[in-house]
């Protein structure tokens, strides 16, 4: 009985986390789809490729985010390709039910091609690269020569390539990851994250070149206390 109850929560959970392709009418997925329409505003001189999202830490909504925005862009008719870049702690495999046999790390240690790692989603235009088996030296792999060649191998089959990296006050990966992506966007947790570690994660990304594109503010508490939204 508890094993069935844990599995049930486990579903609605996942369900949750995809909103935006659960329920197109939410308040919540209207955000993912303002979101997806600032992201355009930013990248009028130059078209936004890639996207890397994280966070200040952990628990915080990146990876929700992450998915979200891939749906939402998938749904307007771009061809999308969301990456679990988190190669510590993935999450992408769980959210859309996925085997996380083979992903990024097989990519990058070349035992598998591009063609060959991607998954269709069941959502139409959305494609996915789990993480794959977690490695012993991620951060290295984020500076690889062969992180350089998929780059440039997903951004010219992929409309935007999404990825979900760890917490920058976390780990270094996001650091190295963010200089190499046209975009990143930082979330924060209403209530949760402190302002000066919100500000600290900023001035990481900075210092490592990345182009900040702006902060999405999760869980912010709506005044009907039925709904929770994402704004950026």
């Amino acid at each position: 009985m508890a094993f069935k109850k844990d599995a049930k929560k486990r579903i609605m959970d996942h369900r949750r986390k995809l909103i935006s392709a659960q329920n197109s009418k939410s308040p919540i997925t209207e955000q993912y789809r303002t979101l997806r329409t600032n992201l355009h505003f930013t990248s009028i001189d130059k078209e936004l490729k890639t996207l890397m999202v994280t966070s200040t830490g952990p628990s915080e909504g990146k990876s929700t985010t992450a998915a979200n925005l891939a749906v939402v862009f998938a749904q307007q008719g771009k061809n999308v390709l969301l990456v679990d870049a988190d190669l510590r702690k993935p999450t992408v495999h769980y959210t859309f039910n996925l085997t996380n046999t083979s992903g990024l790390t097989s990519i990058l240690t070349r035992q598998l091609s591009l063609d060959e790692a991607i998954v269709e989603s069941k959502i139409s235009s959305l494609y996915l690269l789990p993480s794959g088996p977690i490695p012993p030296n991620p951060a290295e792999l984020m500076a690889s020569g062969t992180m350089e060649q998929f780059l440039e191998n997903a951004s010219r089959e992929f409309d935007l390539v999404i990825f979900d990296t760890p917490p920058v006050m976390a780990v270094t990966d996001s650091q190295i990851l963010s200089n190499k992506c046209d975009g990143t966007i930082l979330v924060v947790s209403c209530g949760k994250t402190l302002t000066e570690e919100a500000i600290k994660a900023k001035e990481l990304l900075v210092s490592a070149k990345a182009n900040v594109l702006g902060v999405v503010l999760n869980n912010k508490k709506l005044k009907n206390p039925s709904y929770y939204y994402y704004g950026s």
